[in-house]
């Protein structure tokens, strides 16, 4: 099964196409490995759940969802980057996560086990990757979470 087919099997879609919120690529290739911007969790250039991210059960569930939302928007650049074709994907290098939380927030590597979740899914070993979840004061357009990724390409 392809991986657009797994993405379609988990009833998920990837985002419309949107205008970057700064100057900045989208990604760059070096050879088979691709650096992909950080991401936030935005649909069609709507941010789908503002910070700060609360300690509560509510809170989190809600912040992971918008980690996954980060993850496809990073695969919608990725595709970019393997000429249109996901399956080129060889394996996930490293996620790099960010939550927008309170002070104190404990829960950061939950949050992005939303966008880990997805690669895994997606990916199977090859998924698995290096990671940071860090807590921040503030992302772009007030953003609960972003995510970015480097990725090695199959030739």
């Amino acid at each position: 099964m392809s991986v657009m087919d797994r993405l379609s099997a988990l009833g998920l879609a990837l985002p419309p196409d949107w205008t970057p919120r700064g100057r900045f690529l989208p990604y760059r290739r070096d050879g088979a490995v691709v650096y992909l911007s950080g991401q936030i969790n935005e649909w069609g250039g709507q941010v789908t759940l503002t910070g700060p991210v609360q300690d509560s059960p509510e809170a989190v569930a809600a912040a992971r969802e918008a980690a996954q939302v980060c993850a496809l928007n990073l695969l919608f650049r990725l595709r970019e980057a393997a000429g249109g074709d996901l399956d080129r994907v060889d394996c996930v290098l490293r996620l790099g996560g960010f939550v927008n939380c309170v002070p104190g927030f404990p829960h950061s590597p939950k949050v992005i086990d939303g966008a880990t979740d997805l690669f895994i899914a997606l990916f199977g070993e090859a998924g698995w990757h290096a990671r940071t979840a860090v807590g921040v004061a503030g992302l772009p357009g007030n953003a609960a979470v972003e995510v970015d990724a480097v990725v090695r390409l199959k030739p």
